[in-house]
Parts: structure tokens; C-alpha cells; sequence
């Protein structure tokens, strides 16, 4: 199984197959609108505009698992989204990223690479639908390291 075979819905709440970013590098954040780190949401647009046109995605799922800093709905965090920080990258429905009601798409990123500790951990996958590796909140989407990870996946 890789991350491609699995669906997701999206903020529209239209079921999204994964299988649409097949043999694309990705970057997999759960994000928060109330967060110390929502900035991140601009680094991370940045970072979209920079790749997307050489087969890299960032996909966002809203999590209110921490801290309860993403109380909205989907439509009011496309609205922040869009209003604060201009996101055009894929933006999913609000999923749990930890516990028992923990996402399939999660449970896959997690597997092996460890649970999120926060908002804006980030995953990277390769074009084969794996997981290379993980992210801490604290690597901001500038940051050099994760760079030259996106950019060794891209190769």
C-alpha cells in the first residue's frame, strides 16, 4: 500500500482519490488557523508556487487535534485561508491526526515516521507514494534542510 491508494475528502467535501498525485513528491501538513505557527501557511504557499510546476504538491488537512486551534468549519477555514494567506495549494476537511479516531491518511503517514506533537508537522512523500520523512512544527516551509529534502525527492 502507498499513500496514492488512499482517498481523502476534500474542504469541498468532494471525495478526493490520492491517486491524483501519483508519482508527484508531496508535502503533507495538518494545519490550524488559531495557531502560534498559522504563518507557516505563507512559507508553505511559497514553497507550492516554487515546485508545483516540477511535480510537488503541499496538501493541507485542518486539525483541531491540538489545542483546539482549528474550531471552524471547511468553509470558514477556506475562507481564512484564502482571505489571510492567498492558499491555492489543496486544502482537505478537518481530520483527526492522532487517537482512535486517527485519519486513514494518518494512520499511513504515521506508521513509520511517528505521530504528529503539534500543528504544521510536515511529511514528505516521495513519488512513489512513501514516506521519506518527517518534519517538526518548528522546521519552518523556508527552512534550508527541508529544501534540499524537497529538492533530492524531486531528482
Amino acid at each position: 500500500m502507498s499513500f496514492y491508494d488512499l482517498t481523502a475528502e476534500t474542504i469541498d467535501h468532494k471525495a478526493q482519490p490520492l491517486s491524483a498525485y501519483k508519482g508527484q513528491v508531496l508535502l503533507v501538513v495538518n494545519t490550524a488557523s488559531e495557531c502560534g505557527s498559522t504563518p507557516q501557511y505563507a512559507g508553505l504557499e511559497a514553497l507550492w508556487r516554487a515546485y508545483k510546476g516540477r511535480g510537488f504538491a503541499v496538501l493541507g488537512f485542518p486539525s483541531n487535534d491540538f489545542g483546539a486551534q482549528e474550531p471552524g468549519t471547511e468553509a470558514q477555514i477556506k475562507t481564512f485561508c484564502d482571505v489571510n494567506y492567498k492558499v491555492s495549494f489543496p486544502l482537505f476537511a478537518k481530520v483527526s491526526t492522532t487517537g482512535a479516531a486517527q485519519s486513514p491518511v494518518y494512520e499511513f503517514l504515521t506508521a513509520a515516521h511517528g505521530a504528529p506533537r503539534w500543528n504544521f508537522h510536515k511529511y514528505l512523500v516521495g513519488k512513489d507514494g512513501e514516506v521519506i520523512r518527517a518534519f517538526a512544527t518548528g522546521v519552518e516551509p523556508d527552512d534550508a534542510g527541508l529544501r534540499a529534502a524537497i529538492e533530492a525527492a524531486l531528482a
